[in-house]
């Protein structure tokens, strides 16, 4: 079996291709930016015509942080829209069986409840924050059902947590809170510094899933769900950012205090992801939060630019 993964030099991608490589009888097909332009829907149909894989497993997005979506709202609209139509529209053209979507929790309204349940989905206003990539997010899901409501085709859509762990990007400029947290308290801890300044009230909670625990959470999905409804995959369980920033800067091992810039914005309240549907399944993450942090800083010490003084 031939699975395409799109976008496998990020976080996710690269999990996904790690964990197929490890299956008998799998053929992990990759391509990187400078070898095939996404958002170019002639060379990708190009390429999918050439290669024909059987399953396409779509992780290329562009994301970012509450900072970087606020300020590049056109380019997140655009480029994600771009790649996951091109993807899609030429895999199904050249004979994919299944294609698995990746979207994201911020499709769900700013206000859903807690813990969200997948039927949340268009219920209310978004975080304005992000709401331009959510809406390419949105976009995608219903193309997916789309294709099989009208083609029959086999799309399923899987909505994520927050994620961290190897691979992650861990620019405090353009990054999420976890992998930006790792870069600040170590620079802080190498230069010698009392303090670290995070944005926020720290009131905000968030759940955090370990991108190896995704990994396996979607290849179950390929093997054993064909459903048009959308599959949350997530802890079930969420933290502080004030109790996040407490885990990150122990494992760094960084002695001095934290201030909460309240000037800058908390995002949405609350993001816990009801996980019910996935769990019926078989599925559930092994990896803890405190492990998970501890050997992505380890990572991030061996590989991530950041790290270098």
């Amino acid at each position: 079996m031939k699975i395409f993964v799109a976008g496998h030099r990020g976080m996710v991608g690269s999990a996904l291709a790690r964990a197929l490589e490890k299956r008998a009888g799998v053929t992990v097909l990759t391509q990187t930016r400078k070898q095939l332009d996404l958002t170019d829907p002639v060379a990708v149909d190009r390429w999918f015509s050439s290669e024909k894989p059987d399953q396409v497993i779509d992780a290329a997005a562009r994301v970012g942080g509450i900072l970087e979506n606020s300020r590049r709202p056109v380019e997140f609209l655009l480029d994600n829209l771009r790649i996951q139509n091109n993807v899609m529209e030429s895999a199904f053209r050249h004979g994919c069986k299944k294609f698995l979507f990746l979207g994201s929790s911020c499709i769900y309204p700013k206000h859903a409840p807690q813990p969200i349940p997948e039927e949340s989905l268009l219920t209310g206003p978004l975080e304005p924050t992000n709401d331009a990539y959510a809406l390419a997010k949105i976009t995608g899901v219903r193309l997916a059902q789309a294709y099989r409501d009208e083609y029959g085709k086999s799309a399923i859509s899987a909505m994520p947590t927050n994620l961290y762990g190897p691979g992650d990007n861990f620019d405090p400029e353009t990054s999420h809170a976890l992998p930006g947290m790792i870069t600040k308290f170590h620079r802080a801890k190498v230069r010698g510094e009392k303090d670290v300044v995070l944005w926020g009230s720290g009131s905000p909670r968030r759940e955090w899933l370990h991108v190896d625990d995704l990994a396996a959470g979607l290849l179950l999905l390929l093997e054993k769900y064909d459903g048009r409804e959308i599959v949350n995959v997530g802890m079930g369980e969420d933290l502080t950012i004030r109790e996040l920033a407490e885990k990150v800067k122990q494992a760094v091992g960084f002695s001095g205090a934290i201030r909460w810039d309240t000037s800058k914005p908390d995002g949405t309240p609350r993001k816990l992801l009801d996980v019910t549907r996935i769990r019926r399944l078989g599925w559930k993450p092994a990896i803890s939060v405190d492990h998970g942090i501890t050997s992505t800083y380890n990572w991030f010490l061996q590989n991530a630019p950041e790290a270098r003084p």
